[in-house]
């Protein structure tokens, strides 16, 4: 059964359960959980009818399940089944680059080979990918900027990596296996925010790309059980001060306790970011839950203080933060439970030009949605 609270349902795509979805003018880019299925390209010029334009399939043993499209790319990742697994011999792992200038013949422009279980999340500006790949050395996912002003040479520009995941030059981690490792970067202007899972989020500065210098970290897990997913800084002043959304992921708890939830990080001084204000939907009274429950991922295109959340078994929830110390649900929308599922899991969220939603579940179906 469909509940829905000020947002009004458009269209529905039907296909296999997504990791990401993105929008670039009407084509729609839907990242798949599970092989064979890797990227689906969507019209969705008309979205009351999307309709399929192509289909990239992958090997049994991988995933492909982010994607992001820009000036005619499509860049697309490639991770090997389990993630915290590296890839066998013969297999292709790291960041597929694709010419998308027409968007039903997607072509492989060349592929970027990473180490270890490959790349797991980034973001693009069109001409810089921001990675989370595994590396030959580093215990865990590091943060990497390949430039892409040739697509067909991509060029390492920097890395960064939390001290401790360098074992290859003799550093030694002080966490247990691959919980602080980068999950993904977020850039605005000279800075990258980026979380790493269980090692919460750091500020970089990057004005110098090829030397990316630490600016402040703040790392709530523990007490907080589960693992930091995105650092998502507003591109605007709130009441005269700047702040980050932060989402928890709900998987991987360190301990039982209660599904995740949403924070809001005061980075006026961006040397001392201050927790000011948190977010859980008024359904979860805190009593722990099974995972998937809880907060994933927030749309990164911040178009005003209305930030659209994918809230897994909850659906998309609309938070309202222009009162950053008293974010409030503004509107909210669960779709049905998807054919063959248990239940509801929406694991990513994007808006278009024209202010459309997609909510993408990460078993079955992709809903487009307005604010009503």
């Amino acid at each position: 059964m469909t509940t829905s609270n000020g947002i009004k349902p458009v269209g529905y795509f039907d296909c296999a359960g997504g990791g990401q979805v993105v929008v670039d003018g009407t084509v729609a880019f839907i990242a798949h959980m599970s092989a064979p299925l890797g990227t689906t390209v969507v019209d969705v010029s008309d979205p009351a009818h999307p309709r399929r334009l192509a289909e990239l399939q992958i090997p049994t043993g991988t995933h492909s399940h982010k994607v992001r499209a820009a000036n005619g790319l499509m860049l697309v990742n490639r991770e090997s089944v389990p993630s915290d697994r590296p890839a066998t011999d013969g297999v292709r792992v790291g960041l597929g680059i694709y010419d998308v200038s027409h968007p039903g013949s997607p072509r492989e422009i060349t592929h970027w080979q990473s180490g270890g279980s490959g790349v797991h999340r980034f973001t693009f500006d069109g001409r810089y990918a921001y990675l989370s790949p595994e590396m030959s050395g580093y215990v865990g996912n590091i943060m990497l900027i390949l430039d892409l002003a040739d697509p067909a040479r991509p060029q390492e520009v920097g890395r960064w990596w939390m001290p401790g995941q360098w074992t290859a030059g003799g550093e030694t981690p002080s966490w247990k296996g691959r919980a602080h490792r980068c999950h993904h970067p977020i850039r605005l202007g000279h800075r990258l925010y980026v979380s790493y899972w269980h090692g919460g989020f750091v500020i970089l500065d990057i004005e110098d790309m090829g030397k990316p210098k630490i600016v402040s970290g703040l790392d709530w897990s523990p007490p907080f059980a589960c693992p930091t997913h995105t650092a998502l800084p507003l591109p605007f002043e709130v009441r005269g001060r700047r702040y980050l959304v932060v989402a928890d992921e709900d998987v991987a708890r360190l301990t039982s306790g209660p599904p995740a939830f949403l924070w809001l990080v005061d980075i006026t001084d961006e040397t001392r970011p201050v927790p000011v204000s948190s977010f859980q939907v008024a359904a979860l009274d805190g009593s722990p839950q099974p995972e998937f429950t809880g907060c994933h991922q927030p749309c990164e295109d911040v178009r005003g203080t209305e930030i659209p959340v994918a809230w897994f078994a909850h659906g998309l929830r609309m938070v309202d933060v222009r009162d950053p110390h008293a974010p409030r649900e503004v509107a909210a929308f669960v779709p049905p439970v998807p054919e063959g599922a248990q239940r509801v899991s929406s694991n990513d969220v994007c808006v278009d030009a024209r202010g459309l939603l997609y909510l993408i579940d990460r078993k079955r179906g992709l809903h487009i949605l307005e604010r009503s």
